[in-house]
């Protein structure tokens, strides 16, 4: 699909003047189509993935492999 201005109204979030090629650390959230739970479901207070999770969760750290210039982690600290 083109980008056609009269349809997509997306304003970027990013900092005019922030350098986003510098090392840093950044949150990604991901977001199914109507945020539908696609990946497993919570259960006491756990992740308990399901298949499809299971791919995301081996792709995303798969990333650090193809991409040597980043270290995925996951959590707050």
């Amino acid at each position: 699909m083109s980008y056609d201005p009269e349809k997509h109204h997306r304003c970027s979030i990013r900092l005019k003047e922030y350098d986003y090629t510098q090392p840093g650390v950044y949150f990604i959230t991901v977001c199914t189509h109507e945020r539908a739970c696609r990946f497993g479901e919570v259960a006491k207070g756990e992740m308990r993935l399901n298949e499809l999770g299971r791919i995301v969760w081996e792709e995303w750290f798969r990333s650090a492999a193809v991409r040597p210039n980043i270290s995925p982690r996951l959590g707050v600290e």
